[in-house]
């Protein structure tokens, strides 16, 4: 056994932190050794970093019981099999799948309070291995990985340099914290609202219509990530087949270039791209409806506020800007942020027109380049409040790990559940099933009588979590299933014909 511990002390704004990590390594012919990561945290975070309490804030959210009871009783491990095994004809549970059986995972567990076990290059044959290994560990977070050319349980006695990545699903975190600047609900950090928590539809609705159909990804699933984001799974065949430079030229695609204080030079591009027009089109009447007004994000709600605003207008828009604070500013304005932000477009519109069409002798013209930047105002006012603010590393790379879908946030006790796109504007982050929630509802419905009551296949269906899982399956796992077995039939028929048999 070698075991190796490093000591990094760093000190950010509110909060101390201490980790000791300790890396054990083994020989895997031994039955009572194996190699892990160890970590060791203390972290003091200040009340601005934690969610804000709920009327239930006394009531435990996540504990090992409760977790126990999640993963022995509700954990959908059919569906994350079904899943990632990429191949409907052979769905059964004991036997080993070729894909699922190459697919990393990775365990983090809490033996003792504060004190994390991080365990990578975990593999499985089968599903039924998988569920024991969770319900004998109990991890309070689990992560899914690439998969490798070789059972990454066996890493170790394998070359890295014929260990490899080779297939994983293109992936996509949005995090409200990457929306600090832009919150005005007085939200930051790990806090959110459902003020702040529009940001996470606005994104969701850009990035899923920009997949499908500047890409033509059909497999697009998005998970609530338990806490304050949204993580994307792209599952076609050609998502997983990317290289790594090819899901870095999918993510820098949804990228934007957006002018600052440090380099006022950098902008949106003249014409605009027609995808950023699309996302214009869909992101600005949600800009207007919950970035605007007073009970969103107020930039438009005070005098100090569009006071601000109008600020940031280009100097040449300068005689607009006075004009519309001496109007807004008056006793008789009652104009509400919807109105204003409509007036503010059009006077832009008119004085670009009257500006660049001046005839008068002593007037200088509007110039070609202070005009754009005055039409692509509105625009890159509506994309710095509202387009969506990727992770983008998390997208870049195959070997990339990322939270499992269906496990459980233990800051919040909340199921990262799949949200329906087609009904992203009802999700409710507050609604999702908690712990408590969830054993509780367990108890009332075996506490009813059996008697005319439809009988459920899994335990899940018995309580809040049937709706998101049994869309997931319907409305995701189904048309790729189809689309599976279609190809293998496909596949099929070539070789037959090909063989002389067809």
């Amino acid at each position: 056994m070698v075991a190796q511990q490093q000591t990094e002390d760093k000190v950010t704004p509110g909060s101390s932190r201490k980790r000791d990590r300790t890396v054990i390594r083994d020989d895997d012919d031994n039955d009572n050794e194996e190699e892990f990561e160890m970590e060791t945290t203390t972290t003091e975070k200040t009340k601005k970093e934690e969610i804000k309490p709920s009327e239930k804030s006394k009531e435990v959210l996540f504990s090992p019981e409760l977790l126990s009871m999640y993963y022995s009783r509700l954990f959908p491990y059919h569906l994350l099999h079904s899943w990632l095994s990429y191949n409907p004809s052979n769905l059964n549970k004991s036997i080993t799948n070729p894909l699922f059986s190459h697919r990393e995972f990775s365990f983090t567990i809490e033996r003792v309070p504060g004190e994390e076990i991080y365990l990578r290059y975990q593999s499985f044959p089968s599903e039924i291995e998988l569920s024991n290994a969770i319900r004998k560990r109990r991890p309070v977070k689990i992560d899914i990985g690439a998969i490798f050319s070789h059972p990454p349980k066996d890493s170790k006695t394998i070359a890295s340099s014929s260990f490899t990545p080779s297939q994983r699903e293109l992936v996509f975190d949005v995090d409200l914290t990457d929306y600090d600047p832009v919150r005005g609900c007085g939200c930051q950090g790990a806090t959110i609202c459902r003020t702040c928590w529009t940001y996470m539809t606005m994104a969701v609705k850009v990035m899923d219509v920009g997949l499908k159909e500047d890409f033509g990804f059909k497999h697009v699933a998005w998970f609530y990530s338990g806490r304050r984001g949204v993580h994307a799974w792209v599952c076609d065949g050609m998502a997983r087949g990317l290289t790594d430079e090819g899901r870095s030229a999918v993510a820098t695609y949804f990228e934007i270039p957006m002018a600052s204080d440090k380099n006022k030079s950098a902008g949106l591009a003249h014409p605009l791209h027609p995808m950023l027009r699309r996302s214009y089109g869909i992101l600005e009447p949600m800009f207007i409806q919950h970035v605007l007004p007073a009970a969103g994000h107020g930039l438009l709600a005070t005098e100090e506020q569009w006071t601000k605003l109008l600020s940031t207008l280009p100097p040449a828009a300068s005689s607009v800007a006075d004009w519309l604070l001496k109007k807004w500013n008056g006793d008789d304005c009652d104009s509400t942020p919807e109105e204003k932000w409509i007036e503010l477009k059009r006077r832009l519109l008119q004085f670009r027109q009257n500006e660049s069409e001046s005839k008068h002798r002593n007037k200088k013209k509007l110039s070609s380049s202070d005009s754009i930047r005055i039409e692509q105002w509105p625009i890159e006012t509506v994309f710095k409040y509202s387009y969506p603010r990727l992770d983008i590393n998390v997208s870049k790379m195959r070997n990339h790990l990322l939270k499992s879908p269906f496990c459980v946030h233990p800051k919040t006790g909340r199921v990262c559940i799949p949200i329906n796109v087609s009904q992203v504007e009802q999700f409710d982050p507050f609604d999702v099933p908690t712990l408590p929630m969830l054993m509780k509802e367990l108890d009332e419905y075996d506490g009813e009588e059996e008697e005319g009551r439809k009988k459920v296949q899994h335990a899940w269906q018995k309580t809040s979590l049937r709706e998101s899982f049994e869309h997931f399956e319907k409305a995701f796992l189904g048309p790729m299933w189809k689309e599976l077995r279609k190809e293998k039939r496909e596949e099929a028929e070539e070789r037959a014909a090909y063989a002389g048999d067809f």
